[in-house]
């Protein structure tokens, strides 16, 4: 789990990953606003396997969820692929490269991760002429299962995490 978490911190720009151990929401919370930020994604353990991802703002009055709530089926760390990317490396710009046709499901979720990163969206036959340093795919490979991929540019080399999904929760308790 903390393999994935130091991955996504290199991976997505601009991010601060902190060790959460038993600090509560609320903590959690005050930790983001002493940091200044206004955003936070939480990975946790979910029935002692690998877990699901969280969204929040942060408010006056904690963390305020944002969906989709995503559990994972499976996980490639960035160890794990054949190609690695450069030890200490952070990617500085990233955007997703959504396909043409792509089904409903997929399209949303890019959406979701572009509002919440604040990533662009691109065409992925663009990416080879735009200035980032990777690019996130979100693909589905089967009717019910989608996997985002992070692709360093601009060679297209898949750099990691791989992450599965295996369901979202786009309605969240309030």
């Amino acid at each position: 789990m903390r393999t994935f978490c130091k991955d996504i911190s290199h991976t997505f720009p601009n991010i601060v990953r902190i060790n959460r151990g038993k600090l509560s929401l609320e903590g959690t919370a005050e930790k983001a606003l002493e940091l200044g930020t206004e955003k936070v994604m939480i990975v946790e353990r979910w029935k002692k396997g690998l877990g699901k991802i969280r969204f929040f703002t942060i408010s006056e009055k904690g963390l305020d969820a944002v969906p989709p709530l995503i559990y994972m089926g499976g996980l490639k760390l960035q160890r794990d692929l054949r190609e690695k990317m450069p030890k200490g490396r952070r990617i500085k710009s990233l955007a997703i490269a959504s396909s043409r046709n792509v089904p409903f499901k997929v399209e949303r979720i890019e959406k979701a991760l572009s509002e919440f990163f604040n990533i662009p969206i691109i065409p992925f036959d663009e990416t080879v002429n735009r200035k980032c340093d990777a690019v996130i795919q979100i693909s589905a490979d089967q009717p019910n299962r989608i996997i985002i991929t992070f692709m360093l540019l601009p060679k297209l080399v898949e750099i990691g995490p791989q992450i599965r999904i295996s369901h979202l929760i786009w309605k969240l308790p309030r």
